[in-house]
């Protein structure tokens, strides 16, 4: 038994201690991020009409999928390889290696991008000038995204949490001033994007020391093959992604106009942004430890299953309070004009959910360097996703977009959970699950009798994720593991 003991202590306790002074670290990024987030919402419908803010959401989408293309795999394979390259003496030539792969990428882009231009312009249903904006914004973004993984990688959660914070006011300020002082509608937000991202470029060369780093030595081909065969399934996996749960804007926008896109880009922005904001604080702290101890030999296994459960009791109360509360929520920040996009609320914020979810479950694919299979999965779950999407949102319009969301993120799930990597599976914390859900039950009798109640519907919500993680918390001693 004390061999036992030990060895949780040594595999599970002291990286979650770790781990947990980390997420205090990067946790002031990511809060303020996510009431940035929900801030921004209220700012931006009022300022846009629905059309203008169904421009601006479909600008983000085909940015995103440019930079899923181009430059964010990249980011992801460096975070990977940085700790094997830094016990080798080899960072100077990684980090060349890494700027050259971007630099050839974002040149392609371009080409690509001039070249098949009215293609872009047609599938996507976006103005000339709005696409020569995503154009340009790509090029801060691309670099901040390479530049945030390797500050992960060096493990420098509070230089992370300060630069994240001051872009999001950057951001905000500079698109406020935008939208009042011009008439520029969407293509404000855009402008200011690129301005304060490009701010923040500049801050994280000094906190990486990457002009230190940066050798310009010749690019090792090992490496690149090795970030390639990485990195390509990664972005793959990521356009499926993309597919499931941001091409429903545009096949929205096809059949039932920008107006609709504008619905679903606030129901979005309700609850992707500002719900994987919050359950990142976990990941984005245990990514780089788990790494570590992976390539130390550990069994990550017990730890990530211990990190799940952290993740449902952070979770679960929250989305389920987005969807009881769905209209009440959409009245309370955004313009009237938008209301109908509560309809989407309860679908989006349970895929959001799931999603994230995932970031646990596909640890394994991540760590044995076997993206393939992940890639695999999203696939198959994007063309399921896209024909759901394709019929639903004809049929069902705003209802549809709900539905198939929902069931193409939950079918990605439970992929991840059935295809397995030896020595790497996902271990289901049954216990914390089962006192995870046993906590609903008083809960949702006191939510029944709040309902009936005059007290407004903000303060219901208060009440009850308090009463909520009060009672699990009062109740954990019943359901202790027992190694803790």
């Amino acid at each position: 038994m004390t061999q036992e003991v030990n060895k949780y202590i040594q595999e599970v306790a002291l990286p979650l201690k770790a781990i947990f002074k980390d997420m205090l670290k990067y946790a002031p990024s990511k809060i303020f991020g996510l009431f940035g987030n929900i801030a921004v919402v209220p700012v931006y419908t009022n300022l846009l009409s629905p059309s203008q803010y169904g421009v601006y959401v479909i600008s983000l989408a085909v940015l995103s999928f440019l930079c899923i293309l181009f430059s964010d795999w990249i980011g992801l394979s460096g975070l990977r390889f940085f700790r094997q390259n830094q016990l080798e003496g080899m960072v100077p030539k990684y980090i060349s290696t890494l700027a050259m792969i971007l630099a050839s990428n974002l040149s392609v882009m371009f080409i690509v991008a001039l070249i098949f231009r009215q293609k872009f312009y047609e599938y996507f249903n976006i103005s000339p000038k709005i696409f020569l904006f995503v154009l340009i914004l790509i090029i801060p973004v691309a670099m901040r995204a390479l530049l945030f993984q390797i500050l992960r990688a060096q493990i420098k959660p509070g230089a992370f949490t300060i630069t994240t914070i001051v872009n999001q006011i950057l951001t905000i300020v500079i698109a406020v001033l935008f939208l009042k002082f011009t008439n520029l509608g969407a293509v404000s937000i855009l402008a200011a994007m690129a301005i304060s991202i490009t701010l923040i470029d500049i801050i994280l060369v000094f906190q990486t020391d990457i002009l230190w780093l940066l050798k310009f030595e010749k690019p090792d081909f090992s490496t690149i093959k090795t970030l390639f065969i990485y990195g390509i399934p990664i972005a793959i996996a990521s356009l499926s992604l993309w597919i499931i749960n941001q091409s429903n804007k545009f096949i929205t926008s096809h059949f039932h106009g920008l107006v609709d896109a504008g619905f679903v880009g606030v129901a979005y922005n309700l609850t992707f942004p500002i719900l994987m904001t919050l359950f990142a604080i976990i990941t984005i702290a245990a990514y780089p430890r788990l790494i570590n101890l992976y390539e130390a030999k550990t069994d990550v296994r017990p730890l990530i299953s211990r990190l799940t459960g952290y993740y449902m009791l952070i979770s679960l109360p929250i989305v389920v309070i987005m969807s009881l509360y769905a209209k009440d929520l959409i009245v309370l920040f955004a313009n009237a004009k938008y209301y109908d996009a509560f309809i989407l609320l309860p679908y989006l914020a349970f895929s959001a959910f799931f999603l994230s979810f995932t970031d646990y479950t596909t640890y394994q694919y991540h760590l044995s360097g076997k993206t393939y299979i992940l890639t695999t999965l999203k696939v198959v779950s994007a063309i399921i996703g896209l024909v759901l999407n394709i019929i639903l949102i004809k049929k069902m319009g705003l209802v549809g977009v709900g539905i198939a969301t929902l069931i193409s993120n939950i079918l990605y799930f439970i992929l991840t959970v059935v295809i397995v990597v030896p020595n790497l599976n996902w271990q289901i914390p049954f216990k914390r699950i089962f006192h995870i859900l046993l906590c609903f039950i008083p809960a949702g009798a006191l939510w029944y009798f709040l309902k009936i109640s005059p007290i407004t519907p903000m303060v219901q919500i208060y009440i009850l994720l308090a009463f909520y993680y009060l009672l699990f918390y009062f109740t954990k001693g019943i359901f202790k593991d027992e190694l803790g």
